[in-house]
C-alpha cells in the first residue's frame, strides 16, 4: 500500500503535538547551560568541577531509566507516561530558580533526568504506531527537530530573560509551560489508530493493515534480552555512545565557549548560539526527506557525522586566534552532527520487530546519555585543565570519527521494501522455470 493512501490527518493532528512536547523536554535540560553561563555559580558557590559534574549529572538519571520507560510506553501506554512526565519534569525544572545551595541543584538535576529518560523511548514507540517504514524518518526528524529549533529561540529568549530577570526567574518561566501542556497533549493523542475517534473507520482498517504487513518480513525475536544480543544493536550503541559526546559536549558548553570571546554580552550569546541551531534544523528536514525517499538510513548518517568530526578538528587547528572563524566551523559541526537524527532512529523499526524495536531504541537511546554525560562533564574538565577549548574541540572531533566507523560496520538491514522485491522476484523467477 502506498503511503499516499494512508490518511494525511496523522501530520496535521499528531506531528505539531508532538514537536512541541519534545521540544519542552529539551528546553528543561539544556537552559542549565545558560544559567552556568550567567550569575548561577557565583550565587550558589560553584566551581569549575561542580558546574561540569551538573551539567552532566542530568544525564546519569537519564541513562538508568530509558529501557523500563520502553517497555511501560509498549505494554502499557506512551500517552499515560509522557502526560506524568510532561508535569512532573515542568515542576522539577521551575525549581531549579528557588534552590538556595548546590545540594539541592544536585537532587534536582538528577531527577529531572530520571523523569525525561520517559519522553524519548515513548515518542519514538508513540510515532511507531502511527507511520510507516516509509514515513517513518521525517516523522522521527519532526520529533527531533524539537531539539534544535529549542535551542534556537531559548538561546536568544534565556538570553533576554537573564539580562532582565535573573537566573532565577528564567527557569521558574520556562519550567512552568511543560505543565500546563501536559493537559493538553491528553485531550488531543491516542496511543493507538483504532482509539482515534478522528479517524474514520475505513483509515484505520488502512493504517492498521499497513503497520502489520511491515512485520510480516522479521525473524522472531522473543525478548529485550535477545534483541539486545545482536552485534547491529551492540554496533548502533557504541555509536550513539560516541556521537553524543560530541552532541552535548557542544550543546553544554558552547554558550560558555561564546561568552569567553571578549565584547560579548549574554544578549549577544544567546544569538549566537542559536545559529548552528538553525543549521541544523534545515539539514535535519533536508536528510530526512531523502533517506524515506530512498529508503537508505546509513548514507544519511555517517557522512554528516564525518563533516562535523572534520569542522571540530578545523576548529582545534585554528585555536583561540580567530574567534569568528572558530565559530563559523561550530556552527557547521553543530548543523552536521544534528542532521541525521530522523534516518538513524529509523534504522531499529528495520532491524526488529515491533515487540523488542521500543527496548533497542531506548537500550542505544541510554547508551546516547551515558556519552552525553561524558561529553558534558569531560568537555568541561578539558576546558578548565588547558584553559581553554582546543582540547575539547579535538576530544569532540576524535568521538565523532569513531562514531563514523559504527555506523559503517553495522551490517545493513532489509527494509519491507526489500521483502516485497524479494517475494517478487521469487515469484518471476518461478513463472520462469514452470512456464506459468
Amino acid at each position: 500500500m502506498k503511503t499516499n493512501s494512508l490518511p494525511s490527518v496523522r501530520w496535521i493532528r499528531l506531528i505539531p503535538v508532538v514537536f512541541i512536547t519534545y521540544s519542552l523536554a529539551y528546553l528543561d535540560r539544556a537552559n542549565y547551560s545558560f544559567g552556568a553561563a550567567s550569575g548561577m555559580a557565583k550565587d550558589l558557590n560553584i566551581t569549575a568541577s561542580m558546574s561540569s559534574l551538573l551539567g552532566a549529572l542530568f544525564f546519569l538519571g537519564y541513562f538508568f531509566f530509558q529501557v523500563p520507560s520502553a517497555g511501560y510506553a509498549e505494554k502499557r501506554s506512551a500517552k499515560k507516561l509522557v502526560f506524568w512526565s510532561l508535569i512532573v519534569w515542568g515542576i522539577l525544572a521551575s525549581l531549579i530558580g528557588v534552590v538556595t545551595n548546590i545540594y539541592m541543584l544536585f537532587a534536582i538535576r538528577f531527577l529531572l533526568g530520571i523523569v525525561e529518560a520517559a519522553i524519548m523511548p515513548a515518542m519514538l514507540i508513540f510515532l511507531s504506531h502511527w507511520f510507516t517504514n516509509e514515513e517513518r524518518s521525517r516523522a522521527n526528524t519532526f520529533l527531533i527537530l524539537g531539539n534544535p529549533i529549542t535551542v534556537l529561540w531559548m538561546s536568544v529568549v534565556s538570553g533576554y530573560l537573564l539580562n532582565s530577570l535573573g537566573w532565577r526567574w528564567m527557569f521558574i518561566i520556562e519550567g512552568l509551560p511543560s505543565v500546563v501542556w501536559a493537559f493538553i497533549w491528553w485531550r488531543l493523542v491516542d496511543d493507538k489508530p483504532n482509539q482515534a475517534s478522528w479517524l474514520k473507520d475505513s483509515e484505520k482498517r488502512a493504517l492498521n493493515e499497513e503497520l502489520i504487513e511491515e512485520q510480516k518480513g522479521f525473524k522472531a525475536v522473543p525478548n529485550y534480552r535477545e534483541a539486545f544480543k545482536q552485534k547491529a544493536v551492540v554496533y548502533l550503541c557504541l555509536q550513539y555512545f560516541f556521537w553524543s559526546i560530541g552532541v552535548y559536549g557542544f550543546v553544554m558548553w558552547l554558550p560558555s565557549i561564546i561568552k569567553a570571546a571578549p565584547h560579548i554580552s549574554i544578549v549577544e550569546t544567546g544569538w549566537l548560539s542559536s545559529l548552528p541551531y538553525l543549521l541544523a534544523a534545515v539539514l535535519m528536514v533536508v536528510a530526512s526527506y531523502f533517506s524515506d525517499k530512498l529508503l537508505k538510513r546509513k548514507v544519511f548518517v555517517w557522512p554528516f557525522l564525518f563533516i562535523g568530526a572534520v569542522a571540530f578538528y578545523a576548529s582545534y587547528l585554528v585555536g583561540a586566534s580567530n574567534f569568528w572563524l572558530s565559530f563559523a566551523l561550530m556552527v557547521i559541526a553543530g548543523g552536521a552532527m544534528y542532521a541525521p537524527y530522523g534516518p538513524f532512529f529509523a534504522i531499529v523499526p528495520e532491524l526488529l520487530p515491533r515487540n523488542v524495536a521500543g527496548g533497542a531504541m531506548a537500550l542505544i537511546n541510554s547508551m546516547g546519555a551515558l556519552g552525553s554525560f561524558v561529553g558534558a562533564y569531560f568537555v568541561g574538565f578539558l576546558n578548565g585543565v588547558t584553559g581553554g577549548f582546543s582540547a575539547s574541540y579535538m576530544f569532540m572531533a576524535v568521538s565523532l570519527i569513531l562514531a563514523v566507523i559504527f555506523t559503517i560496520i553495522v551490517k545493513s538491514t532489509k527494509t519491507n521494501e526489500d521483502f516485497s522485491n524479494d517475494n517478487n522476484r521469487l515469484s518471476i523467477d518461478k513463472h520462469v522455470v514452470t512456464g506459468k
